[in-house]
């Protein structure tokens, strides 16, 4: 199972559900959260951006291969969490990536609704995306697929959900 949710429900999630792999989306100088008795936590640190923007980081290539090796890794033994600080753009891309990784043969349009479906807020961060739909050699597709959607709902924060791989 793959959990996706803002950072303020990290820790309930993890314990409620015995995750044992975390993806933390965090811009730089937010603190991780720190959680006990993980088999891997991959911290990532960026912004939630689309394009170069001067005093911010934006998400690389590098940062989608890192995601995508960690999917990759994953036993799927124990849930796997994925956050960011909303839970509606860094986390939603990371796991529309895991979504595309996970059912390879799946159209990524219908994976895109699906996503949707699971959370009216989803917002995929474009960028992120877009560096992964190149890794995966996806020809386009994923990115597409993203902009079908649109934009997700107005929310503060995103409503935890889940599903799975």
């Amino acid at each position: 199972m793959i959990i996706v949710c803002p950072l303020s429900a990290v820790q309930s999630l993890v314990q409620e559900h015995k995750v044992g792999h975390v993806v933390s989306l965090l811009a730089p100088g937010t603190e991780h959260p720190s959680i006990a008795n993980l088999a891997r936590h991959l911290r990532l640190s960026f912004h939630d951006i689309i394009a170069e923007m001067e005093g911010f980081v934006t998400p690389a290539t590098s940062d989608s291969q890192k995601l995508i090796t960690f999917f990759e890794q994953w036993d799927k033994a124990n849930p796997l969490l994925i956050h960011c600080w909303a839970g509606i753009s860094r986390s939603t891309a990371a796991a529309f990536t895991a979504m595309c990784m996970l059912k390879p043969r799946s159209d990524e349009e219908e994976l895109a609704w699906q996503l949707r479906r699971l959370s009216p807020s989803a917002s995929p961060n474009r960028l992120i995306v877009s560096h992964a739909d190149a890794l995966l050699d996806r020809g386009g597709r994923m990115i597409a697929a993203v902009d079908a959607i649109g934009r997700g709902a107005e929310a503060a924060e995103g409503v935890p959900f889940t599903f799975l791989p």
